[in-house]
């Protein structure tokens, strides 16, 4: 679907900052209660780094609570890390001059120093610090290695690839649907439909990320508008609505020809532009939480009643985007395996709507116990997913 802003993935990568159950996400920026034994001020700037922590008397394994304050004259970016591989456990990003945030991480026995990376200065580290006390801390912050833009490039180029290989397949889909509509032919056009708004479906072009082509393939009517009486829309969604409306197949002429040139628009500037690294770990999450906006909700229904089988597409999107990050995550992300299995059993709940004959029942049809399973699986799928996006945000380490 097609989409200007990114605020719910936003919610996700912008203001990442402590190091739980495997993820990065969210620092807590509310004031600490009261003070315990593991309560430190924490100064940094262009002249210390880390000043104030663990103070006298040492630090302990548990929950740490660090009011960390920007004693600099600009921004700066602080990590807590392992002075060995460098694995952060906390990140305090964008804190302001003079800003001061108190966060929360829990980190087990071990070597620790924090990372300074000044906005307008070189990157300082602070004394190598030792927790004392247990070797194993439940829920402690395990420490992910940065990933940084060099890792996600052979990614991206990967996931590029693969879309510019599934080009060609949607290019004959939607050549096939025309082919249909102008020989008149509504149930064979009704079908090709479903085929190549499969094809689409999976390809990642959720949040447009493919721009103006995107719109055009598969935009939504405006707002206020159906598919079927919004003028300007064009693409799949005008299509199904003309084709399973009932409308004379001379309407979708002019549609299905725009289709077939909107395509081929894709296919040609596809290679100039690609996927960029810096999206590129968004795109497993993206997929599906488009699925949860428009389809789930019904937003993107235009008449044929497919909303499963676009679901279905979009798993099959999740983890084509989700594979070339496998050696990424295989050592930053210990629920990749739970991960991956929460995708399977979210495409057999979909799946058990496919009927016999390949035909979808419509998400509407479904009773309340197959609609709270399918909901379920699907929030399950979008919780683990989510921790992905974050963790593939390259991250600052000099």
């Amino acid at each position: 679907m097609s989409i200007s802003a990114r605020a719910a993935t936003a919610a996700v990568v912008g203001v990442l900052g402590v190091v739980v159950a495997g993820a990065l996400v969210a620092a807590h920026l509310t004031p600490a209660s009261a003070p315990t034994p593991t309560r430190y001020a924490v100064r940094v700037g262009t002249d210390t780094c880390g000043a104030g922590w663990p103070g006298g008397g040492g630090a302990r394994s548990g929950t740490q609570t660090l009011r960390i304050e920007n004693t600099s004259v600009a921004g700066i970016e602080v990590q807590l890390v392992d002075p060995a591989d460098g694995a952060v456990f906390l990140d305090a990003e964008g804190l302001g001059s003079g800003a001061a945030h108190t966060y929360r991480v829990r980190l087990a026995r071990g070597d620790y120093r924090f990372r300074c990376l000044p906005a307008d200065g070189e990157p300082e580290t602070g004394p190598v610090i030792h927790v004392h006390g247990a070797a194993h801390v439940a829920g402690a912050a395990p420490g992910i290695v940065p990933v940084t833009r060099a890792d996600l490039i052979p990614a991206a180029k990967s996931y590029g690839d693969w879309i510019e290989g599934r080009l060609p397949v949607l290019l004959a889909d939607v050549r096939a649907l025309d082919a249909d509509v102008h020989a008149g032919d509504v149930a064979a056009a009704e079908r090709d439909w479903l085929t190549g708004h499969r094809e689409y479906e999976q390809l990642g072009a959720a949040y447009g990320a493919f721009g103006d082509d995107d719109t055009a393939i598969n935009g939504l009517p405006a707002s206020g508008r159906t598919a079927l009486d919004d003028p300007h829309l064009t693409g799949f969604h005008r299509l199904e609505a003309l084709l399973w409306s009932g409308a004379p197949v001379t309407r979708a002429l002019a549609p299905a020809d725009a289709l077939v040139a909107a395509v081929t628009h894709l296919q040609q500037a596809f290679p100039d532009s690609r996927v960029d690294p810096l999206d590129v770990g968004l795109r497993s999450h993206e997929i599906l939480e488009n699925a949860l906006q428009f389809e789930v909700t019904g937003r993107s229904d235009a008449g044929s009643h497919t909303t499963l089988a676009t679901i279905d597409a979009n798993v099959d999107g999740t983890e084509h985007a989700l594979e070339p990050l496998r050696g990424i995550l295989r050592t930053r992300y210990p629920e990749l395996a739970e991960t991956e299995r929460a995708l399977r059993s979210l495409r057999t709940e979909v799946e058990t709507h496919r009927r016999s004959d390949g035909s979808w029942q419509a998400l509407g049809d479904l009773d309340g116990s197959a609609r709270e399973h399918l909901d379920a699986a699907l929030d399950r799928a979008l919780e683990l997913l989510a921790p992905v996006a974050a963790i593939c945000q390259p991250r600052r380490t000099s």
